[in-house]
């Protein structure tokens, strides 16, 4: 039986041609793909359902009052989405809103973006990173979600505060040699999975590769 790569590809392009396209080209090397607010703000819920035999990660990031997002994660539910991500900054209530209606889709709560360094957080009057991060992935269990996403330098406090099967799922990974982009915190495939990670979100450097499916495996043989 194949063993199922953690790796999830981001499909961050504006049409659903675009996206099946690329995932063509990847096929089996990733273990599912992420659509975004880019792809879903354009296709809806055809996005989703186009890439329901890969396993989708839907990549919203809902941030509401408690009611809204009880209700819209009501509404997304039904296209089978194996994961969909709600900010964790939104509070307890609000995390425990979604986790009423979530159905089969395992809930995300985001901790912190990975574009934002200290000096962001201390801008907008939070603590830094290594403190607010474990505090909100506690939260989020605590108020029933699935996991979290958290930047690679985070993974290894919460895993200690949120041991499995609590998912972690962290973007911000970039292979050795790779650009870190936009992204302000960043860690290997294989650094990352050593740190407690459960799946990887890899965007440009499979995308933008001249073999996507190339660039994917090579990933997965770092991870080996």
């Amino acid at each position: 039986m194949r063993v199922v790569s953690p790796v999830i590809v981001a499909l961050d392009v504006p049409t659903l041609d675009e996206a099946r396209s690329l995932a063509a080209r990847i096929g089996d090397a990733v273990g599912a793909v992420k659509v975004g607010m880019e792809l879903f703000g354009a296709e809806g819920p055809a996005a989703v359902r186009a890439f329901e035999h890969q396993g989708v990660f839907l990549d919203l990031k809902l941030h509401d009052i408690p009611t809204t997002v009880r209700r819209t994660v009501g509404a997304l539910a039904p296209l089978g989405a194996e994961l969909l991500n709600i900010h964790a900054l939104g509070g307890r209530a609000m995390m425990e809103a979604a986790n009423q209606t979530k159905g089969a889709t395992k809930i995300l709560a985001v901790t912190i973006l990975t574009s934002l360094g200290d000096g962001d957080l201390k801008e907008v009057g939070l603590p830094p990173a290594d403190e607010a991060v474990p505090m909100l992935a506690a939260l989020a269990r605590d108020a029933g979600c699935d996991g979290v996403v958290c930047a690679p330098p985070d993974i290894a406090a919460v895993r200690a505060v949120c041991p499995p099967p609590f998912l972690i799922v962290t973007p911000g990974v970039r292979p050795s040699g790779a650009a870190a982009d936009d992204q302000a915190r960043v860690m290997t495939p294989r650094e990352a999975i050593a740190a407690g990670a459960d799946r990887l979100v890899v965007g440009r450097p499979i995308t933008r590769a001249a073999d996507p499916r190339s660039a994917a495996e090579a990933i997965v043989r770092e991870l080996a």
